[in-house]
């Protein structure tokens, strides 16, 4: 035996589908997302009309590519770094430059003369001593 009885009455069909239609999006929200399209074009031209906008963004980014500057002048207006290493190193490559600048510069002043040894060079004068208490 084949069970036919309905698996909805109709009324309850006929109730959700108005309940749906009730809730359903207005045209201009559908425009909005996208989903309608806003034009005041034939339909019978639409397809043609969304063509020749993408064909006229398409050349559009065609060109402004063309004129786009090449990497040795991003490196020359510093937008680009100078270094050659691979984007995920190029990070720690900064930071490593850094402390040995960082680094060099601590040795230079470790490294430099004494105050008495410039003076007896000549390169200060007793004065400018930075040892002596300013009056």
């Amino acid at each position: 035996m084949i069970d036919t009885t309905p698996l909805s009455t109709s009324s309850e069909r006929r109730n959700s589908l108005e309940k749906h239609l009730l809730n359903r999006p207005d045209p201009q929200d559908l425009k909005e997302r996208h989903i309608l399209l806003d034009t005041n074009v034939a339909p019978s031209i639409q397809a043609a009309k969304q063509e020749l906008a993408r064909q006229r963004t398409s050349d559009s980014l065609k060109k402004h590519l063309e004129h786009r500057p090449g990497r040795g002048e991003l490196v020359e207006r510093n937008i680009l770094p100078h270094t050659n290493a691979a984007p995920a190193l190029q990070a720690h490559a900064r930071e490593l430059e850094k402390h040995m600048l960082a680094e060099k510069l601590d040795h230079k002043i470790q490294d430099r003369p004494q105050p008495e040894q410039l003076i007896e060079q000549g390169i200060l004068s007793e004065d400018e001593d930075p040892r002596k208490p300013s009056i």
